[in-house]
């Protein structure tokens, strides 16, 4: 069938619906904060160790998110790198040195300025904290739904996540601590390195493991369409309760500051189209392929919300306005990205007009 009848890509149900879900999670979790007090005090007090930040609950469900999408990552895909390399740098150059420290500003500006009529000073430095988090770990999972909305290069899209991950694992904690301290934010070092050794390190190297070993016993077809499919509605069900659980905890600050919901989203939104744009007109500019560019410029704009919601849970707690800002996220990046991909499949003539004088 030609490119040209071929029906129109369209996502599964879960995520397609993501949005919708993430609404009723909201509902359901401030009704169980409202209805249930003692129960949900009880849950957020539960830590793995005195004073460690970690809650138990979160904890399991993140880690039951963040494992399979490890699995997911082929470090032997990193060998393509020669093969393309321009697209490969610009969204490198996007994640790293555009995305943190545009969104470090847009929040200074907007929770610290714009909105401050609205929000206390130090939620301010709070909601900046928990907006630094989402914007400093680029997306996982989600990037290979959106590369194959845009008919991107599937190896290529392997090896873009794949270098991230790697980078991530040194990077992160220092942006983070960088950006939240000239944001006048504490942020305890020894906390900031535990949650990315429990939530980076650990589940990166046991998805490296686990896809190795079974590759090797049973065989690439029977691990991506038999293994891994079993994961899914695991992550969906961790996906939902994490929501639940966190607007449980949330409830009092989403009943009386439900603006603030309305205000976070505000630059997030901004950010996403901006670093999108940028990424997608830099890859035009160096005449990178089509197939390359749209996941690129996907990848640049969203975000690894997961980790982030992780992060901010475990550095300020699941009822901190930080951890509200990173759930934000959550709730706007659907809709957002779907928009971004329709951007770069209708803009498709028009790119390639550039790339074809080359």
């Amino acid at each position: 069938m030609s490119n040209a009848t071929a029906a129109p890509k369209r996502l599964a149900f879960f995520e397609r619906y993501l949005t919708l879900w993430v609404f009723l999670c909201m509902i359901a979790g401030v009704v169980l904060g409202k209805l249930l007090p003692g129960l949900t005090t009880s849950l957020s007090k539960m830590q793995f160790g005195q004073d460690s930040r970690v809650n138990i609950p979160i904890g399991v469900l993140l880690w039951l998110m963040i494992y399979p999408m490890m699995l997911k990552v082929d470090f032997g895909a990193i060998g393509g790198i020669a093969r393309k390399p321009k697209g490969l740098m610009v969204t490198l150059f996007i994640n790293w040195l555009i995305k943190p420290f545009g969104m470090a500003l847009l929040a200074w500006i907007f929770m610290q300025h714009v909105f401050a009529a609205w929000i206390e000073p130090e939620t301010a430095k709070n909601y900046t904290a928990g907006l630094i988090i989402l914007a400093a770990a680029p997306c996982t999972a989600m990037v290979f739904v959106w590369s194959y909305l845009t008919d991107g290069d599937p190896a290529y899209t392997l090896v873009q996540v794949a270098v991230n991950d790697l980078i991530m694992l040194v990077a992160f904690a220092p942006i983070v601590m960088f950006l939240c301290g000239v944001a006048n934010v504490v942020v305890p070092a020894k906390v900031l390195i535990t949650s990315v050794v429990v939530f980076i390190v650990i589940p990166l190297a046991a998805g490296w493991l686990t896809r190795k070993a079974l590759l090797k016993s049973r065989g690439k077809d029977w691990f991506e369409k038999k293994f891994l499919p079993k994961f899914h509605p695991m992550m969906i069900g961790a996906l939902l309760l994490t929501l639940v659980l966190i607007f449980a905890f949330q409830s009092k600050n989403l009943t009386t500051r439900w603006l603030a919901v309305l205000l976070i989203a505000m630059p997030i939104v901004i950010q996403v189209y901006f670093n999108s744009g940028l990424t997608y007109l830099l890859m035009r500019k160096l005449r990178v392929e089509h197939n390359v560019a749209a996941p690129g410029a996907l990848i640049g704009a969203s975000n690894f919300f997961e980790l982030a919601v992780a992060v901010a849970i475990t550095l300020f707690g699941a009822d901190s306005p930080a951890a509200l800002a990173t759930v934000v996220g959550v709730l706007v990046e659907v809709p957002v990205m779907l928009s971004i991909c329709n951007i770069c499949n209708r803009s498709r003539g028009w790119y390639n007009r550039k790339c074809a004088t080359a």
